[in-house]
């Protein structure tokens, strides 16, 4: 049986030439998922997409950190930054504040909520969640989100840790590596979480293309294709997107990445999909049930071996 693989791109919504290259990239049939921020200055741009691309697998990219919230800021005051309107601004303070037990669950489950609840309300049947900066690979994040899923019906969310075939590669610096490492750490208390181990929630075996975030160039995509096993359910986590002025005024460190990024999928992904046991492309909607049938009743396209 060959492995099945999510392409997900992250950050649908930030800002329009985001939006673009991941339209474009589904239409190319190199990109079969991404997830959509409910805060992002290009949201209203996202839905229009989506709206218009329905085997286009849609989740929600919740957001913790650097960035604002759906909810009033006195309505979530641990998850408040020092200037009480955004989030706390970097993944450290963030991190900190939480292991500090400065963070309540009941915030984060109020958030969570009413991200989620902006996509359904904009007719978008979301497939599953992220969080940016991967904020739930914390197990004071996880269990509260799942809750979340339950309540709102939503049926996965990604594995954010890297397996060990991916991130053995030599993509990222050591600091990154040895970050990656201590956070690996952290992987049986996300695996054993009540609604995963039941599968009441689902996950994949892994998320690919972590520890090359701001490094997916076409020789590194390429690597890590090559090593998928011969079976199991993957994702790759991808950022792609356009270095236009809207992007200029955007705080993130993913600038002209995005565009190597992009040309890196369209050239990649079909050269993978040419070898033997090539992945089956799916999107988390598809989880359910893992048979070619599955594929097919939910219009994903599995390509053929040119």
């Amino acid at each position: 049986m060959a492995p099945r693989l999510i392409i997900n791109a992250d950050d649908f919504g930030l800002t329009s030439g985001i939006n673009r290259a991941i339209s474009e990239l589904h239409q190319s049939n190199a990109l079969t998922s991404t997830t959509l921020m409910a805060t992002g200055p290009a949201f209203d741009d996202a839905i229009a997409i989506a709206r218009s691309h329905p085997t286009l697998g849609v989740g929600c990219h919740i957001v913790f950190t650097d960035g604002s919230p759906v909810s009033a800021p006195d309505a979530i005051p641990t998850l408040i930054g020092s200037d009480g309107k955004n989030f706390r601004p970097s993944l450290l303070d963030f991190a900190q504040a939480l292991l500090r037990g400065l963070i309540r669950s009941e915030d984060i489950e109020r958030e969570a909520f009413a991200q989620i609840q902006r996509l359904q309300r904009a007719g978008i049947q979301v497939t599953h969640v992220d969080t940016h900066k991967h904020t739930h690979i914390f197990p004071a994040i996880s269990r509260p989100l799942l809750s979340v899923l339950e309540r709102t019906g939503i049926s996965a969310i990604r594995n954010p840790f890297e397996p060990t075939f991916a991130k053995d590669l030599a993509h990222a610096g050591i600091q990154r590596r040895l970050q990656l490492a201590l956070l690996n750490r952290l992987r049986p208390a996300f695996v054993q979480l009540s609604q995963l181990s039941a599968a009441n929630i689902l996950t994949t075996d892994g998320t690919i293309g972590v520890s090359a975030t701001g490094n997916l160039t076409l020789v590194t995509l390429s690597q890590l294709l090559a090593v998928l096993p011969p079976s199991g359910t993957f994702e790759l986590v991808c950022h792609p997107g356009y270095n236009d002025a809207d992007l200029d005024r955007i705080p993130t460190r993913l600038r002209s990445h995005r565009e190597i990024e992009m040309h890196a999928l369209l050239t990649a992904i079909p050269a993978a999909l040419s070898q033997p046991n090539s992945p089956s492309l799916i999107h988390y909607g598809s989880l359910r049930s893992p048979g070619p049938a599955e594929a097919d009743r939910a219009n994903i396209t599995t390509l053929t071996r040119s």
